[in-house]
């Protein structure tokens, strides 16, 4: 039985100094062994990614994780660029693009507004399930198992231990996960 499965966790945060939800949801588990925590913007400040790099990466994952917050009802734009630049046709999808094929995949992301704004009576009209489609139709596309997501609403007015409380058990998921073909 795989011990140690391999999990990237693919992390942007605007303004991470500002964060207090996403720079503790990064700090309770970047220091995981089996874990290889890449900050996109850190590593990318002018947006030149790697291709090679982060395909290398994604090929070594069971496990891939995107954190991030939600800005208008999507990811950072780092992360719009890293799907165009890095899931090539060839690599992620078409004809012998099979490198994600089997791998799960995880959300992990905050909102500042609480779930019941999120439906057809709430400010944002639609259910959050709805509104990250994209994101699961991109894990889906590229042959990856979208995992039930870890996500945490009302970001603005959260008490600290309700944000110490999901830490932890995004900790706890990533400790505990195994791939699909040793659970």
């Amino acid at each position: 039985m795989q011990s140690n499965p391999n999990i990237v966790v693919y992390f942007a945060h605007l303004a991470i100094e500002q964060s207090v939800i996403n720079r503790r949801l990064r700090d309770v588990v970047c220091d995981l062994p089996n874990v290889d925590f890449r900050d996109l913007y850190e590593r990318y400040p002018d947006f030149y990614i790697d291709t090679a790099a982060e395909q290398s990466a994604l090929r070594r994952a069971d496990l891939i994780v995107f954190q991030h917050p939600i800005y208008w009802y999507g990811a950072p734009a780092i992360f719009k660029h890293f799907q165009d630049t890095v899931l090539l046709r060839g690599f992620a999808y078409g004809p012998g693009g099979t490198a994600l094929h089997g791998k799960d995949f995880l959300l992990v992301a905050s909102t500042g507004a609480p779930v019941e704004e999120y439906g057809p009576d709430g400010v944002h009209r639609y259910a959050f399930e709805d509104l990250i489609r994209p994101i699961e139709q991109t894990a889906r596309f590229c042959g990856m198992n979208f995992l039930a997501p870890l996500v945490l609403h009302g970001g603005h007015t959260l008490p600290a231990d309700v944000i110490e409380s999901h830490a932890l058990e995004y900790r706890r998921r990533l400790e505990a996960y195994r791939p699909a073909g040793f659970r």
